[in-house]
């Protein structure tokens, strides 16, 4: 079950933080590994770190202005892809902080970036998303939603590592497993 308390503790939390000036500026989260966030190997589970993510962006949508600029324009949010590195385990009871940011964009996609940190300061998790922001007719490009954000739509320079990715994301079929040369079948 999505952890509709801990989303409105964060929201709440950011409406109390200073606003960020910037689409770019990063925003801090701090949590809590509890015992419903385990897999069986007692570690935060990698489904659950995504959920956690999820709470990170919204909190920094809401400092950016952007939860505001939806709900004005009747526009909504989505994930058009992700890539993750899970690199440490978070462990019950063990306090992270989530950083979430936006980082440029093209003309279709948003790109984020989050990371979990471990008190002790080294990065367990890595996330880049593709975001997309979306009306009754589809994508809304993102110079549009910069603008009503009140920014410059113009998108800071797409850093290597980045445009790699897109870059491969390209050359993946779409819609996948589709060998016809090789049907697929269900295995019970």
């Amino acid at each position: 079950m999505f952890p509709f308390v801990r989303l409105f503790a964060n929201l709440a939390a950011a409406r109390k933080m200073p606003r960020l000036e910037s689409m770019t500026d990063v925003h801090v989260s701090h949590h809590r590994c509890l015992p419903w966030d385990l897999d069986m190997f007692m570690e935060l589970n990698n489904g659950r770190a995504l959920t956690l993510f999820d709470l990170g962006r919204l909190a920094m949508a809401q400092r950016i202005g952007l939860i505001d600029v939806l709900k004005a324009n009747r526009w909504g949010l989505t994930m058009a892809g992700s890539s993750v590195r899970y690199r440490q385990r978070i462990r019950m009871w063990e306090k992270f902080e989530v950083r979430s940011r936006a980082v440029c964009w093209d003309d279709k996609f948003t790109y984020l970036e989050q990371s979990m940190w471990k008190m002790d300061g080294t990065c367990a998790n890595h996330v880049l998303y593709r975001a997309a922001v979306t009306d009754k007719n589809g994508l809304v490009r993102p110079p549009r939603l910069a603008e009503a954000m009140g920014t410059s739509p113009e998108s800071p320079p797409i850093p290597a590592w980045i445009a790699n990715w897109i870059a491969a994301e390209d050359t993946r079929p779409w819609p996948p497993m589709q060998d016809e040369d090789a049907p697929l079948r269900a295995v019970a």
